[in-house]
């Protein structure tokens, strides 16, 4: 008989009441895989046991459903497995329902064991060490506002506002944000930025969300304003809104309330200790959109999406996953407030002069763990005793970290000089308590030290003095029948007994009594073995069990000061990444650049602080940079042939201002920077066939988006601007867009182009300068000195470039030919001379 494999026209009244309570669940749990404990195994049935077995490439069997049903689809995975298993379910975007034995068969006396659902992991909602990535958040978001039907202005000149509401946390560290986003472009910028794991909607997916994400459908009233508020306050155990600052943010409260609600549906049984909402607005912080941070490669390459070789590789010395999630925040979200990039500056500057401090600092930070993560798991009851154990260790070494840093001065540090008391108690208690090298497993004991509990301690004393008993019953048995390989063991199922081998059994005493046979062996009970089993595995239950309930209050007394905990581990991971950023700069010799309120950018000897460290030491050539104040140029104009460095020299300009603004030393002899409220770069060449946009139009899209936002207070870096066309078309598109920069908009700009006719714009537009990449001509040959100085070029040097591609002779040899033609008749050039209009973009006639 085939294999039942769905629920859909399955009689349940027919089966088995296993699979009664199976399907019953499953029911109410429709959008999750459905994993029911089984013993030592989680089992899946009918659809669910066909999705796992091709997921996870298991075997798909059957199980018996009754006599008038037949077979149906199983497949099951090892109950100690089930963090790998599910861990990879989730990875690919389904949901898994965790149903739990909540009696064991002894207590439930023959009847269907009772289970319940006691979690439902999601994308999100994750909380087992094992499936997060240690140095970077697990974010859960909402989103709260209206996709649909546009909302009509009034005056049909103004723009369409769309307000949204966006929150995200991090169950697994207790962080949760909320801000509101002016329209659907602002949001879906912030999403890019935080990549949650999952995103709750309350609608079918708009078209103007990226498909990337994981978005999970939930009720609408889940996003109801009241409920959302009356969530907050009551979780947090608050009486208005106003201390967390989202009381004037109705969307911000309707997506952190749909978070609660989530929470509350998939984690039934365990309550997570998530800290109150912290509102933020979007303006605070500089704005890096999507393609800026993939220009930068801020987090990962663009070519393989790869960590190493990016700038938080550069940055990241972090000692500890604190730490390295805190450089990553930093690395995404640039200050703009002066006294904030000061005061992380200062500490910063006081770890790389003061070497033996930072070195005391990063050795104590090296031995302390995830206690953000600790912390989350403590708090809603999955701690085991390895992590309390760890959280002990952690703690410990506050009063060291306080040592180090009573000689420090910067605020990150000086923190540590007093440490609160109710931590080192909790350390001590934990540390004199717990088995330093516990098991995973909580009911089996061995997790309290000796000399904790007078009452565990007799129950020890008990189990030993038994088990003394055992072995000298052995010896003693061994000795009345003359069988010496006679054996006392213990199995799960049949309790103790004595073993005699099956050529031995004639001689067996009369008081033995037959228990169980085998093929190698007779086991056998007496009246003595039976009445001391029951008093051993009595007395080892009642031992397991205080144990445990012992273990449980030491976690109830760690959860107690969660919020103590998690405010000393935020400063511990600000001390770490301020550490990592110092010793960066002190291996690569950067300076501390001065940050001013300014419009001035002026870099001396600037470098890449990714490709020189890359390179062997001094093989990269820095650069100067200077823009915007009353003396410098506001627009450069960057001529040069490819692989001359052009793309190389705005992406460290880019990442230097970035780095500043985070507080980072820089790599540079010295640098003078304004703080930027922006970054828009528009460096190389992608497509998106998706969407059917080519190459030029995905140029055209990021380049009208940088013109319609950047300011006066931006830095605007373009290369190749209008490549993707004609040449005409192409140099005139580039030529109003540098104009537009440097007359409409005067940000701060380098453009860098091979159209070495727009060296002519310095001549008619004040406050713009001419650049080149220098390059060394020879015989038959170009050297690349990735020199940038005054003055333009008058050559692209393409074919060159061509050449040492490898292009074949015969091909080289007629462009250079053709090229002479071409620039014989061509009229390229005339007319750009023309003064622009002030308030005007101005169309020129390039003919």
């Amino acid at each position: 008989m085939a294999l039942i494999l769905s629920i859909n026209g399955l009689d349940s009244s027919l089966l088995t009441p296993m699979l009664q309570h199976y399907v019953e669940v499953k029911q109410q749990h429709s959008q999750a895989i459905l994993l029911y404990r089984m013993g030592d195994f989680y089992e899946a049935f009918l659809e669910d046991a066909c999705t796992i077995a091709r997921e996870l490439e298991l075997v798909l069997t059957g199980k018996e459903a009754g006599k008038q049903v037949g077979r149906v689809a199983m497949a099951g995975i090892p109950y100690h497995a089930l963090e790998r298993y599910a861990a990879q379910l989730v990875a690919k975007g389904f949901a898994v329902a965790v149903c739990e034995q909540m009696e064991t068969p002894a207590a439930a006396q023959g009847q269907l064991l009772k289970r319940e659902v006691t979690q439902i992991i999601t994308p999100g909602t994750v909380l087992q060490d094992g499936m997060l990535p240690a140095k970077r958040p697990n974010y859960l978001a909402a989103i709260a506002g209206d996709f649909g039907k546009e909302q009509k202005s009034k005056l049909p000149e103004q723009k369409t506002v769309k307000p949204l509401g966006l929150a995200y946390a991090d169950i697994s560290t207790g962080e949760f944000f909320c801000t509101q986003c002016s329209d659907p472009e602002q949001l879906v910028q912030e999403l890019w930025r935080i990549q949650p794991a999952e995103v709750l909607i309350a609608e079918d997916l708009p078209q103007n969300l990226p498909p990337q994400f994981h978005y999970t459908q939930i009720p609408p009233r889940d996003f109801d304003l009241v409920n959302g508020r009356e969530q907050i306050l009551t979780t947090f155990r608050l009486r208005s809104l106003e201390g967390i600052g989202c009381q004037h943010l109705p969307l911000a409260v309707r997506a952190a309330g749909a978070i609660l609600n989530y929470l509350q549906s998939t984690h039934q049984s365990a309550n997570l200790p998530l800290k109150p909402p912290i509102s933020y607005f979007l303006h605070d912080y500089m704005g890096l959109d999507h393609q800026t941070r993939r220009n930068l490669e801020i987090l990962q390459t663009s070519r393989d999406q790869s960590v190493h070789g990016s700038l938080l590789w550069a940055l990241d010395q972090t000692c500890t996953s604190m730490g390295a999630r805190t450089l990553r925040r930093w690395l995404l979200q640039p200050l703009k407030e002066l006294d904030q990039i000061r005061d992380r500056a200062d500490t910063v500057a006081e770890l790389t002069e003061n070497h033996q401090l930072r070195q005391d600092l990063r050795q104590v930070l090296s031995q302390i763990y995830d206690i953000e993560r600790l912390c989350s798991r403590i708090g809603n009851g999955s701690a085991n005793a390895k992590d309390l154990v760890g959280l002990a260790f952690s703690l410990g070494k506050l009063q060291e970290l306080s040592t180090v840093c009573q000689r420090a001065h910067g605020v990150f540090l000086a923190c540590f000089q007093t440490v609160p008391s109710d931590l080192l108690d909790l350390a001590d208690t934990l540390t004199k308590s717990l088995n330093p090298s516990p098991p995973i497993e909580l009911t089996g004991g061995n997790l309290i030290l000796s000399g904790v509990n007078s009452e565990l301690d007799q129950l020890r004393l008990q189990a030993q003095q038994d088990l003394n008993w055992l072995a000298e019953l052995e010896k003693t048995e061994r000795d009345r029948t003359g069988i010496n390989t006679l054996k006392v063991g213990f199995n799960k199922a049949f309790g103790y007994y004595i073993s005699i081998s099956r050529s031995k059994t004639d001689q067996a005493p009369s008081n033995y009594m037959r228990k169980q046979t085998l093929t190698n062996e007779e086991r056998y009970i007496t009246p003595e073995l039976k009445e001391k089993e029951g008093r051993i595995l009595d007395g080892e239950r009642i031992q397991f069990e205080l144990e445990y309930r012992l273990f449980t209050e030491l976690r109830d007394q760690a959860k107690q000061q969660i919020d103590l905990i998690r405010q000393v581990a935020t400063k511990i991971a600000a001390a770490d990444t301020l550490a990592s950023l110092a010793e960066v700069a002190v291996k690569q010799n950067y300076c501390r650049p001065v940050i001013t309120s300014d419009r001035t950018l002026a870099i001396n000897q600037g470098r890449h602080p990714v490709v020189e460290q890359t390179l062997p030491v001094g093989f990269f050539v820095p650069n100067q940079a200077e823009l915007g104040g009353s003396d410098r140029p506001d627009l450069i104009i960057l001529t040069g042939p490819n692989m001359s460095g052009k793309s190389i020299y705005l992406r460290q300009i880019g990442l230097i201002q970035l780095m500043a603004q985070i507080g980072s030393f820089v790599p540079a002899t010295s640098a003078q920077l304004g703080i930027c409220d922006r970054i828009f770069t528009r460096v190389g060449a992608v497509d998106d066939l998706a969407t059917g946009q080519s190459t030029f139009m995905v140029e055209m899209n990021e380049t009208a988006n940088i013109l319609n936002h950047a300011t006066a207070n931006s830095l605007v870096l373009l290369d190749e601007i209008g490549r993707g066309t004609s040449t005409f078309d192409g140099m005139a598109i580039a030529w109003s867009v540098a104009e537009y920069l440097a007359t409409g908009i005067k940000a701060k700009s380098i453009f860098a182009t091979h159209y070495h006719e727009l060296n002519e714009l310095a001549l008619v537009v004040p406050r713009v300068a001419n650049f080149q990449v220098t390059v060394k001509e020879l015989a038959d040959e170009i050297v690349f000195l990735h020199q940038v100085q005054p003055g333009g070029a008058d050559r692209s040097y393409g074919i060159e470039v061509a050449r040492l591609a490898g292009l074949p002779r015969e091909v080289i040899s007629r462009a250079q030919s053709l090229l002479k033609l071409i620039a014989g008749n061509s009229q390229i050039g005339v007319g750009l001379r023309q003064k622009p209009q002030p308030a005007q973009l101005q169309i020129f006639d390039l003919t």
